[in-house]
């Protein structure tokens, strides 16, 4: 019994000593090898909007925090979701100057709606743009427009995007896209694209990806653009320039004159939120003239 009762209290203080000792090692071990983080980080972070969209281009807003704080400027750190005014909070918090961003929004690059192509065939498989994209074509003859299914809507954590039920086409609420870039990561057809959002949100840019022919482009779609160069004739900024059969409008360099608007045989090229132009009066002929100044009839208006 007595031989029992040794053996346990060697055991118990055997691993007692076991036990105090690792620990002592791990203590040590600890401050050894002790990865410092710059409490600047963790209140830069708490001051982000936790979406973690990795619209900045980081890995979630503490990867954000931490180049933030890391780096000597935040030249080229933006945080689309919380905007200039959460950049200029950060800027007072770490003393360091951040560069003017200008503003963007996702762009929808299709107006390929049910009325400007016609179905040819029928998808039967999973509801998913990036699925179907890898199978075929699509459901119509233009292999470069949208496909319907909605992965940019599913990819959108702000709600800012959905599809219309009448044109199967998205359509993005500005109010509420912070210019992320998930739907474009999440389009497999590549026709989203964030752009300037412009001057009173105005903006023009071609409303078509479509890269064949223009005859071949335009059986597809009434909407496409034909690669005509019409645009590119009429733009006095050196704006747009056309490359595989297919206008596209650099928004760095576009005034938004619209004169390309006005002479693309398609329409493909659409402008946003502009005012509608005044149409031009009719020259008076001589003889309305001179009734007109003889009070036989009003002036043409």
């Amino acid at each position: 019994m007595l031989i029992t009762e040794n053996l346990l209290i060697i055991t118990i203080v055997s691993l007692g000593g076991i036990g105090l000792v690792s620990a002592v090692i791990l203590y040590l071990v600890s401050r050894r090898f002790k990865v410092y983080e710059d409490p600047r980080i963790k209140i830069i972070e708490e001051m982000l909007p936790q979406a973690n969209c990795g619209g900045c281009g980081q890995a979630g807003c503490h990867g954000f925090a931490e180049s933030c704080v890391k780096s000597p400027t935040l030249s080229g750190l933006f945080c689309p979701v919380g905007g200039a005014e959460l950049m200029n909070n950060i800027t007072s918090v770490l003393g360091k100057e951040a560069e003017k961003n200008i503003p963007r929004i996702a762009v929808v690059r299709c107006n390929g709606s049910c009325r400007n192509r016609s179905r040819t065939s029928r998808y039967d498989g999973a509801p998913s743009c990036s699925i179907e994209a890898a199978l075929y074509k699509g459901d119509t003859d233009c292999a470069f427009g949208c496909l319907g299914h909605g992965d940019c809507q599913k990819a959108c954590l702000f709600d800012a995007i959905r599809i219309d039920p009448d044109t199967g086409i998205p359509v993005v609420d500005e109010e509420k896209c912070t210019a992320c870039g998930a739907c474009v990561k999440a389009c497999p057809r590549g026709i989203i694209e964030l752009r300037k959002k412009g001057p009173k949100s105005r903006r023009i840019y071609v409303e078509c990806v479509n890269q064949e022919k223009g005859a071949t482009a335009r059986k597809a779609c009434k909407a496409a653009c034909i690669g005509c160069s019409k645009c590119v004739q009429v733009c006095p900024f050196e704006a747009i320039e056309v490359r595989n059969h297919l206008a596209y409008i650099d928004d760095n360099k576009c005034r938004l004159c619209r004169k390309c608007t006005e002479v693309c045989p398609t329409s493909a090229i659409r402008s946003v939120h502009f005012p509608p132009k005044k149409e031009r009066v009719a020259p008076a002929t001589d003889t309305v003239e001179k009734q007109n100044q003889k009070g036989n009839e009003s002036p043409i208006c």
